[in-house]
């Protein structure tokens, strides 16, 4: 049985649970998917997802992706950034899963050509500590229930053939292009709570920039572009797991979305992310090869 094989006949045994009334990809079309980004071509764009399509969509293509990349290791949230959502022609984020080996090390070489559509970003990511996180509604009860924040400069890639043609299910669809990030090292959450009110408040108003070699600034934005405070990414990201009977876990890592453009790579290009104003934050850095 070859790979597309494989994938379908994988894809027809969640039907059941991946359900739904929803019109979303086939079972063969979400084989074809995930074939694609396993083989880093472009694939077919999803045409007219309505947001229960897109979800449908993601729910299969993450059965298939989860018997080729193992673990789940978190979650990503995307469209968090009203710039980005605009770029996609949505007014609402989205959420997609993160898989074991998808997170490297700073300072890690990446072929520029990592995806079928590949692009990078400026993100960050932050370590559950506990199941509370689940029911956040405030920036700081998110914090209370993370133990880490990492600076993280993404690696989506957008997969299909025609990129700007994806709306914001669409984007659901591919299970929000996740592929690879480069983490920095980790800022351990404060154990006092007037400290806390402080990180809060850094993170809210840091400025955060890419930049080339030269130093040339690429691309960036402020902490707050992310819904006003990137930790309510958090707090958006658990309602929506709720509506599908999922939750974050301890030890889980939480992607909040981009303060930058998504940018294309090129060989020879080495990017720098730096948070200027949030205290702990060293530099995050990626080469692609």
């Amino acid at each position: 049985m070859n790979t597309k094989q494989t994938l379908m006949a994988a894809a027809l045994a969640v039907t059941c649970v991946t359900g739904a009334q929803a019109q979303c990809l086939t079972d063969a079309q979400a084989a074809d998917m995930v074939a694609n980004y396993l083989a880093k071509t472009p694939a077919a764009n999803p045409e007219n997802l309505s947001d229960a399509d897109g979800a449908c969509t993601r729910g299969k293509v993450n059965a298939l992706l989860a018997q080729r990349l193992g673990k789940v290791i978190g979650y990503k949230a995307g469209l968090t950034n009203p710039a980005v959502q605009k770029r996609f022609n949505t007014d609402k984020p989205v959420w997609g899963k993160l898989y074991a080996g998808m997170v490297l090390e700073n300072g890690a070489a990446v072929d520029a050509a990592f995806g079928a559509r590949p692009l990078y970003e400026a993100d960050m990511l932050v370590r559950v500590k506990s199941a509370a996180i689940n029911h956040a509604k405030t920036p700081m009860e998110v914090l209370e229930a993370v133990d880490q924040i990492i600076p993280f400069v993404e690696l989506p890639d957008l997969l299909v053939q025609a990129p700007p043609k994806l709306n914001g299910a669409g984007v659901s669809a591919i299970n929000v292009g996740a592929r690879l990030g480069v983490a920095g090292a980790p800022i351990a959450v404060p154990a006092y709570r007037g400290e806390r009110f402080a990180m809060l408040k850094s993170l809210a108003d840091m400025n955060v920039s890419l930049t080339d070699s030269t130093g040339a600034r690429l691309g960036g934005g402020k902490g707050s572009d992310i819904l006003e405070h990137p930790l309510n990414a958090v707090v958006w990201l658990a309602g929506a797991l709720a509506q599908e009977g999922l939750a974050m876990q301890p030890g889980d890592l939480i992607s909040l979305g981009s303060f930058s453009p998504l940018l294309p790579p090129k060989s020879g290009l080495s990017v720098t992310a730096t948070y200027d104003g949030l205290p702990g934050a060293t530099p995050v850095r990626v080469t692609f090869k």
